[in-house]
């Protein structure tokens, strides 16, 4: 492709960041070498590629988001030092009872709610001992147990993907989407002129909504999709409790760690405008180090450090594709194609960019999908007159549509890993959950978002 002349329309510049996309995508979806090696690439691509200086590229990497996901993934080791996965367990089971689909709602819904702001791979691998502790106290049975642990897991890993919608701090596709919002109509070196300045606060206000709708739904889908002859879980109930016994009551550690934990979230909500994102999150990382909750011992092999890395040079990648303008010409390809079917404009051009995002994520990462595909349909926006701040959204919130694959979002892998699920449970259930989840998108970028000024 290098080789190749440059198409009509766009610059060599141009042409060669499209090449480094094509194999960067590649390489994200076969993976022959480690997806850190592929960001390393990329750096490397910008400077011997594109003639950029090495220290504008270094620049170009360093951005709040990046901050955020460095920042999200220290304290998410820190929350699974304290060892609250049991607790919450037999917290779940008090409110709801000891009904096997009772059971799977407060799974889905505990797991939703922290994955909203700790991120899913956490809450999945948090999660995941507990359903599996129920799972094996509840029969010896192996066909009953199959049958509870696909329900109870998917519960967990949907619920987790869907959840990571709601907020900022659920997933670093969300934070990339942010800084692409705010500097792909950068105008000057006034921050008033940031035409699209996404706050913590505003978006859970036009993305939790979706999330809470679509969460009971899914639940409905479960529990038709897999039955189980499990109505009921008391005994297995009454073994957790014992275990949760034998390790004493709440010490001050946990309370503190809940704390902080508190007020990171506060930090995020009320001064993320003013401070950024990833400088609360850091602070919050640095707050458990200080306290002696965590140890840097701890965060240093806990913490993945290439996928900062990654998530850092796709950001710098998209960068590129915005100022080369080849994310304006292979949006116009884009909507040439679109335009003989009526899709290029209002409802139906954000169902063709949820359909063309929901490919993407499901056959890469969400994160590393937005960070491709963000510059493309900022364009799109552009060109077509649409709500650049609504085409966003829509990719942001569709990229947590990889419900068809193992390896679709890093819940279903951790869940898959259990060995009690099969590929083709996600394709069963899957496509259900994603027709359930493209109405409620639809709908709400039609009637919820006219409402609050989206």
């Amino acid at each position: 492709m290098l080789l190749l002349p440059a198409p009509e329309g766009v610059t060599q510049e141009g042409w060669r960041v499209l090449v480094m996309t094509v194999g960067a995508t590649i390489l994200f979806i076969t993976e022959p070498i480690p997806l850190p090696a592929v960001a390393l690439l990329i750096i490397l691509g910008q400077v011997f590629l594109l003639g950029l200086d090495s220290s504008l590229v270094a620049k170009s990497l360093m951005k709040d988001s990046v901050l955020f996901i460095m920042g999200s993934l220290m304290l998410a080791v820190a929350l699974v030092k304290q060892k609250l996965d049991k607790r919450l367990a037999l917290l779940i089971i008090k409110v709801t009872g000891s009904g096997t689909y009772a059971i799977a709602f407060g799974i889905s819904v505990f797991s939703g709610l922290l994955a909203s702001f700790i991120g899913e791979h956490t809450v999945a691998a948090m999660m995941l001992p507990v359903a599996l502790s129920l799972i094996q106290l509840s029969t010896d049975d192996p066909k009953q147990q199959r049958a509870l642990a696909v329900l109870f897991l998917f519960s967990i890993s949907y619920a987790c993907a869907m959840a990571g919608i709601g907020t900022p701090s659920g997933g670093a596709r969300n934070a990339i989407m942010i800084d692409y919002l705010r500097d792909f109509f950068y105008a000057s070196d006034d921050p008033a002129t940031y035409g699209y300045s996404v706050s913590y606060l505003h978006w859970m206000i036009y993305a939790y909504p979706i999330f809470l709708i679509q969460l009971p739904l899914m639940h409905v889908i479960l529990r038709y999709t897999f039955k189980t002859d499990l109505h009921d879980l008391g005994p297995a109930v009454a073994k957790l409790k014992e275990q949760v016994g034998q390790e004493g009551a709440l010490t001050g550690r946990h309370y503190v760690a809940i704390l902080l934990f508190l007020l990171t979230l506060a930090g995020w909500v009320g001064f993320s405008s003013r401070f950024g994102m990833g400088t609360i999150a850091i602070l919050g990382a640095v707050l458990f180090l200080i306290t002696g909750l965590v140890r840097w011992q701890d965060l240093n092999s806990g913490v993945n450090w290439g996928v900062v890395l990654l998530y850092a040079a796709a950001i710098s990648l998209g960068v590129q594709m915005r100022d080369t303008g080849a994310a304006a010409w292979v949006a116009g390809m884009f909507m040439d194609a679109l335009a003989p079917f009526g899709l290029d404009s209002g409802l139906g051009l954000l169902a063709a960019v949820m359909l063309l995002t929901t490919f993407i994520t499901n056959t890469m990462s969400n994160g590393a999908a937005v960070a491709v595909l963000g510059p493309i349909v900022l364009a799109i926006a552009v060109g077509t007159e649409s709500n650049p701040l609504a085409v966003g959204m829509v990719t942001a919130i569709s990229s947590a549509f990889a419900y068809f694959t193992v390896i679709g979002t890093p819940a279903s892998t951790i869940v898959y890993a259990s060995g009690y699920l099969r590929p083709s449970d996600f394709m069963k259930v899957g496509w259900r959950i994603a027709i359930m989840s493209f109405i409620v998108l639809l709908t709400a970028s039609k009637l919820y978002w006219p409402l609050i000024g989206l």
